[in-house]
């Protein structure tokens, strides 16, 4: 396995070579299992924990789940956000007993200014579709969708659609989709409107933030 980059200059030429194997070709298969990933901090930002919810494609239900705890893997740096989370997140997906079929992050994909957002790099390393999910806006151009259930508009990035804001509920503000791995624009959009039938945010979104929450809770005890 190659060394975590350490420094600016190494980790955005890993965003650059790991960027050239992105590919937005869906899969054959409709996913039967899909999960959700989350990471949350404490003690000032200086650990996490990292979950990872596994949910049946179709019911919803969970099927599996595993949460480990670490320490950010790098500082904080706009653009290289992944590299602090990606290392817990695999090591949480490696405990899994179930291997999902589409991983839904909560970040962005190829919506990032590098086009190389958290999705893309786990889809990448996994070799997992991967898409991402953003609470709100971090680069490209866009128009609000219509206010109804599946009102949507593209997000474009020097003139090339990256994403997709994705109206899940009437009436309520838009989330941010982009691909990461082995999922097209328009395919991702679909999946996280079916995996939020009620809420605003996906049920695999949902779920990971509630088991990062209570093991953080745990924790503190």
């Amino acid at each position: 396995m190659r060394a975590w980059p350490t420094t600016v200059a190494e980790a955005e030429a890993e965003q650059d070579r790991l960027r050239a194997l992105v590919d937005l070709t869906d899969p054959e298969r409709p996913p039967r299992t899909v999960a959700g990933l989350d990471v949350a901090y404490a003690d000032g930002d200086e650990s996490l924990v990292a979950a990872v919810v596994v949910l049946d494609a179709t019911t919803l239900e969970p099927v599996d789940e595993a949460v480990t705890a670490g320490r950010p893997a790098f500082p904080y740096v706009p653009g290289l956000f992944a590299f602090r989370e990606v290392p817990a997140l695999l090591d949480a997906l490696e405990r899994l007993t179930v291997r999902p079929d589409l991983l839904v992050c909560d970040g962005h994909g190829l919506a990032h200014p590098r086009r190389f957002g958290l999705a893309c790099h786990l889809g990448v390393l996994t070799g997992l579709p991967a898409l991402g999910v953003g609470k709100t806006h971090l680069t490209g151009e866009w128009s609000m969708p219509g206010e109804r259930r599946g009102g949507a508009t593209p997000i474009t990035l020097d003139g090339v659609t990256v994403g997709t804001v994705l109206r899940t509920q009437d009436r309520v503000k838009p989330v941010f989709v982009s691909p990461g791995h082995l999922v097209s624009v328009e395919t991702a959009a679909a999946q996280v409107l079916a995996l939020a039938p009620r809420y605003r945010l996906p049920e695999t979104t949902r779920a990971a933030d509630h088991a990062c929450r209570a093991a953080l809770a745990g924790r503190t005890r």
